[in-house]
């Protein structure tokens, strides 16, 4: 494996054992910190096992990527925070909250941008991981969406991104996680781009399958993680909220998958008006 996989090892052990032991520096920066150790062990492995990565071979792709990371989970902000960004002063989102951030408005900008960067990079690298191993012959009966559902699947993704800026209400966070999904996925797939609707009319789910688990993996993980950091987020829903696994309500885990699906279609949209890649998408 590539050193840069060892220098990731390193730095979760290394912040695990800090967390452990109560360091307060270690504690607030921790989401980052860890993530950016999980990012670097994964893009390692996926070298390893096919010979190209964000890091190594894909580097243009990794830089575009992790910029797109942040500016979309800045939009899913604007979804969580809606008062906030229309200029008022409640700073605390309907859907989840964060505790115990850095007072300094520009240390606490870089902690967000930085653990915000690590969202696309962890998914994407984890799927690919396991769609060159697990699911790497992962065949399904051929599927072809008929042109009106893909056109009605346009139209209610529409609707489910543009009703939670217009409604706000704790009640409507599921559409939030499947909107862009909707929206953008027949978009890509009928403009020839990376897709796994595409792939589905072809009869291979490697693609979608990998993505699926790669939300549930790296769901886990956030949550797990963000359990036992001091600067950490809380959440305030609708469904069964007392029910928990870490801070997340158990019905919460159900959107990590779509979250996966939702994040590869932004990401490809955003991609195609980026300029062409310089090969195929390492996923």
């Amino acid at each position: 494996m590539k050193a840069h996989g060892w220098i990731g090892v390193a730095v979760m052990v290394v912040a695990e054992i800090a967390l452990l032991l109560g360091h307060p520096v270690v504690g607030r920066w921790f989401t980052p910190i860890v993530w950016t150790g999980y990012v670097l062990f994964v893009d390692a492995f996926v070298a390893l096992r096919t010979g190209r990565s964000y890091l190594t071979t894909d580097r243009l792709d990794g830089v575009l990527l992790a910029l797109a990371s942040i500016a979309c989970w800045w939009l899913f902000e604007w979804y969580n925070a809606p008062r906030f960004w229309r200029g008022g002063e409640d700073l605390v989102g309907i859907w989840w909250q964060y505790h115990t951030l850095e007072p300094s408005p520009w240390l606490r900008r870089l902690g967000y941008d930085w653990a915000f960067a690590t969202i696309f990079p962890a998914l994407f690298l984890t799927a690919a991981a396991l769609r060159a191993s697990v699911f790497r012959h992962f065949r399904v009966r051929a599927w072809h969406p008929a042109p009106a559902v893909r056109r009605a699947a346009v139209i209610a993704g529409a609707v489910c991104v543009i009703l939670p800026l217009v409604v706000v209400s704790r009640w409507l966070v599921p559409l939030v996680w499947i909107g862009f999904i909707l929206l953008l996925e027949p978009r890509n797939a009928s403009a020839g781009r990376p897709s796994w609707l595409a792939d589905l009319g072809r009869g291979d789910a490697s693609r979608l399958a990998a993505l699926l688990v790669s939300g549930a993996i790296c769901g886990g993980l956030w949550e797990f993680w963000n359990y036992w950091a001091t600067t950490k987020w809380t959440y305030t829903v609708p469904y069964l909220g007392h029910v928990k696994i870490f801070e997340m309500p158990v019905l919460g885990y159900l959107g990590f998958p779509p979250f996966a699906l939702e994040c590869y279609a932004m990401w490809q949209w955003l991609r195609a008006r980026l300029g062409p890649p310089g090969a195929a998408p390492l996923l």
